[in-house]
């Protein structure tokens, strides 16, 4: 995680919501960047994933920005930011579990089976006999 320090750069703006006149004058808001596209630190499916979970929060240069204005306090804030990047790198570190391909167990098709004919026939029972039409 030490390479990814000296690749993040932090932004410190002028947070929205309540504070009174702080919010005026104090940037306190912290964007925390970090470039996916040009990280030695992350392998190639590391960086497809974090792309993936990180959503909208990458634009098209390829620029993670997450934003952190929830406290008061700029080193807070600074921190909170840090804990939502290395969460999204814990869960884009996790190798998604491969899918193995099962086929249906004899009881189950006829259980299927049955269970429609069922339904079929509840449907058949509701119909009016040819002779009331």
């Amino acid at each position: 995680m030490k390479n990814l320090d000296s690749e993040i750069e932090f932004d410190f703006v002028r947070a929205s919501g309540a504070g009174g006149q702080n919010v005026n004058k104090v940037s306190t808001a912290a964007q925390l960047r970090f470039n996916i596209a040009q990280s030695a630190s992350l392998t190639d499916d590391v960086k497809g994933r974090l792309i993936r979970l990180a959503g909208k929060r990458v634009n098209a240069e390829g620029i993670l920005v997450i934003e952190a204005k929830r406290f008061r306090a700029q080193e807070k804030n600074r921190a909170d930011a840090l804990a939502k990047f290395y969460e999204l790198i814990r869960k884009a570190n996790e190798k998604p579990k491969t899918r193995r391909k099962t086929k249906p167990t004899k009881a189950s098709q006829e259980a299927r089976i049955q269970s429609k004919k069922k339904r079929g026939e509840t449907k058949r029972l509701r119909q009016k006999s040819g002779y009331e039409q």
